[in-house]
């Protein structure tokens, strides 16, 4: 049975979900999906009204609207490692898998986030009520935000029919690194973990998977 989400957090995917944050402290827009699904993100800002947009990590399926954000005058907040993908100052991309040379292709082809409107966050950090915290692996500067226990984890984790899961490992910067990042987070998670596809998910869930595929050699999906 899937957790419900708690009443301060709504999810919408747009192809990777979106996840609208809800405090005294302040609104956020977790992720924007892809630049498809722009529309629909258009209708969420303009319903939601965030304070700022936080990208959990630069692929384009979670970072595809936020050029669009920032238009709208939203600020984005990133963790540092992420911007120069952001901006176009490097382009690496693992799709598709094993075809790194249309990756750089698509990257350069893909709109992007403005460097005035790209703010610095950095693990530790409080954002509207929520910490920051570092979830590398997926990407180099991948990060999270957690509060009272639920914890939004980008693709840190997956979920899936089965449970949790890790990504595909030829979508993995560092595989070793994101293997050690799935055994912290149910560590982290006391309540419901937040994954970037996917149903919630429980920490007993992603403690499971971690405890199934302890070494990186078997993290597939």
């Amino acid at each position: 049975m899937t957790p419900p989400l708690p009443p301060f957090v709504r999810r919408f995917p747009l192809y990777a979900n979106v996840y609208l944050l809800d405090s005294p402290d302040g609104r956020l827009l977790v992720d924007t999906g892809t630049l498809a699904h722009v529309p629909r993100l258009a209708r969420l800002l303009a319903q939601f009204r965030p304070d700022a947009v936080v990208l959990t990590h630069h692929h384009i399926d979670h970072a595809g609207g936020a050029p669009f954000a920032a238009r709208r005058g939203l600020p984005i907040l990133a963790h540092t490692p992420e911007h120069p993908y952001l901006t176009g100052d490097v382009h690496d991309l693992p799709y598709p898998a094993g075809r790194p040379e249309i990756g750089k292709i698509v990257s350069r082809l893909h709109p992007k986030v403005p460097a005035h409107a790209l703010r610095s966050i950095q693990p530790g950090e409080n954002v509207a009520g929520w910490e920051v915290v570092a979830l590398p692996g997926h990407t180099p500067g991948q990060i999270g935000l957690l509060r009272d226990g639920v914890l939004v984890a980008g693709d840190a984790v997956v979920g899936g029919p089965t449970g949790a899961h890790l990504p595909r490992t030829a979508y993995n910067a560092d595989n070793r690194e994101a293997a050690r990042t799935l055994r912290r987070i149910a560590d982290l998670a006391s309540q419901l973990v937040l994954p970037g596809h996917g149903a919630p998910l429980t920490p007993e869930q992603v403690q499971r998977r971690a405890e199934r595929d302890p070494e990186p050699s078997s993290l597939v999906t």
